[in-house]
């Protein structure tokens, strides 16, 4: 029975890539056929990234009273909803109307799933699961270049994304039986705790801002990879294009590779690992060195950032208590997002005012922030 439910969980996990990597890649076609300018991709994912941090931030309300499954199977329910909203709608209004609930179903189910892994599942559970989420992630982009090159429109890619969602709903639905036979450590024992109460807990600030830093140089990393290899290094457009392609896959078989060795090592060691290689892969970009280093470099910062995401997150119910651990990923989630969100268009700006060639530096500064947040998260946690 725990191996059928871990099998719909490795599921559901691709099922929060899908919908991620929808937007960038049909984003050309859907602003031409909806007449509105290519900025405009930025008040969707605004909004989408908004409501995912209230969702994330009520998360821990809902499993409590739901249940995980039941999270679950809504969740991945809404966000079904909202793709086939995307699909119909008429104009640019209506798709900001359909990323409410895009993103109010991402966030909960984010949550609710990494803190059931946590508790219930070892480290190398984790990272091979968030491979999976890279799985999803990878999957879109080719469904909406099917459908767009077979002239279907970039609604059917959306369509045929939605109807994998209710199909998935659907397993879940009818899996709620196995997450109700889970032994009573989740939210039978989780205590309520307001804001204030989960922001005095010790470490806490600590892992939210490694967190923030974390999910802020790797969507900076992913998104300006080819701009910078273009303007600052002078390398062709498709090489660019190319490469800044490997990073994601970098983290995606980095997070596959971490799963054999999580559990022997440690999450801390995990991370330590992690960090010290974003570290060389980094310093090969930023340094004057050739430009194959650079771009080998940014592999490497891929397979540095693969086993951190996962393994501070495992590491939840034991810094916190299993008790806690729901309410600490819920936030721990929302500032994620927060970081995601928010320093990709922060950089462009530095990159517009000063210079692109910074991409390193921002990336260093982030990972700086991380490891430090990530060190005064071990010594609170230690002392307490």
């Amino acid at each position: 029975m725990f191996s059928i439910l871990l099998a719909i969980i490795y599921i559901a996990f691709i099922s929060l890539g899908l919908p991620d990597s929808l937007i960038g890649s049909g984003w050309p076609a859907m602003h031409t056929a909806l007449q509105v300018p290519t900025s405009y991709a930025g008040i969707i994912t605004m909004l989408i990234s908004a409501n995912t941090i209230i969702s994330s931030l009520l998360s821990d309300r809902l499993t409590r009273k739901l249940g995980t499954g039941k999270v679950t199977a809504i969740s991945v329910g809404t966000t079904a909803l909202a793709l086939f909203g995307f699909s119909f709608a008429p104009n640019f209004l209506w798709l900001c109307v359909f990323a409410i609930p895009y993103g109010l179903g991402a966030g909960a189910v984010d949550a609710a799933l990494n803190n059931y892994v946590a508790l219930h599942y070892k480290s190398r559970q984790m990272n091979w699961l968030h491979c999976f989420w890279g799985v999803g992630a990878a999957i879109s982009p080719y469904v909406m270049s099917f459908a767009l090159t077979h002239q279907l429109g970039w609604q059917s890619g959306y369509r045929i994304i939605g109807i994998v969602q209710v199909l998935l709903t659907i397993v879940l639905v009818f899996s709620l039986p196995l997450w109700l036979k889970r032994p009573k450590s989740e939210t039978e024992v989780a205590v309520k705790l307001s804001m204030g109460e989960l922001f005095a807990l010790p470490g806490v600030p600590q892992v939210l801002s490694a967190f923030l830093a974390y999910c802020a140089l790797e969507a900076t990393a992913g998104i300006w990879a080819a701009s910078y290899l273009v303007q600052a290094r002078g390398v062709s457009v498709p090489t660019a294009a190319k490469f800044a392609a490997l990073f994601y896959m970098g983290i995606t078989v980095g997070r596959f590779l971490s799963g054999f060795i999580a559990d022997r090592l440690g999450d801390r060691r995990m991370v330590w690992l992690g960090s010290a290689i974003l570290v060389i892969g980094i310093g090969l970009v930023l340094l004057p060195l050739p430009v194959p280093v650079a771009l080998s470099g940014l592999l490497i910062i891929g397979l540095g950032c693969a086993p951190i995401y996962p393994t501070i997150i495992h590491e939840t119910p034991n810094n916190f208590g299993a008790d806690k651990s729901q309410a600490v990923i819920g936030i721990q989630m929302a500032f994620a997002y927060v970081g995601s969100t928010f320093a990709p268009p922060l950089f462009g700006l530095l990159a517009g005012q000063l210079s692109i060639a910074l991409y390193p530096v921002y990336l260093l500064i982030f990972t700086a922030i991380m490891i430090f947040a990530v060190a005064g998260l071990n010594r609170r946690v230690q002392v307490n």
